[in-house]
C-alpha cells in the first residue's frame, strides 16, 4: 500500500521541481531582457545629450540599413527620446513578468 503513494509522491515531486525550474529560466530571461534594455535607454540617453551639445544646423544622419538619410536634429532628437520611452515601458512589463514568476516560483516551493 505504501508503494503507490510513494510513487504518486515523486510524480508530483518531479512535475513541481520541472515547473520550478521553468518558472526560475523564465525570471533568468526576463532579468537578461530587462538588463538589454537598461543598456539601450543608457545608449540612447547618453547619444541624445552628445547630440543637444551641437548647433542645431549640424547635418544629422540616421543609419538605415547600408545608408544614411539626411535628418533634422529635432527628429534625431525626438526617435531618441520615443526609444528611451519604448525601452522603460518594456523593462516596466519586464519586471512586473519577474515579480509574477518569482512569487509562483515561491508558492511551489513553499506551498505546492
Amino acid at each position: 500500500m505504501a508503494a503507490p503513494v510513494d510513487l504518486e509522491l515523486k510524480k508530483a515531486f518531479t512535475e513541481l521541481q520541472a515547473k520550478v525550474i521553468d518558472t526560475q529560466q523564465k525570471v533568468k530571461l526576463a532579468d537578461i531582457q530587462i538588463e538589454q534594455l537598461n543598456r539601450t535607454k543608457k545608449h540612447a540617453h547618453l547619444t541624445d545629450t552628445e547630440i543637444m551639445t551641437l548647433v542645431d544646423e549640424t547635418n544629422m544622419y540616421e543609419g538605415v540599413g547600408r545608408m544614411f538619410i539626411l535628418q533634422s536634429k529635432e527628429v534625431i532628437h525626438n526617435q531618441l527620446l520615443e526609444k528611451q520611452k519604448i525601452a522603460e515601458e518594456k523593462i516596466k512589463e519586464l519586471e512586473y513578468i519577474v515579480v509574477y514568476f518569482s512569487c509562483r516560483s515561491f508558492w511551489l516551493c513553499c506551498v505546492g
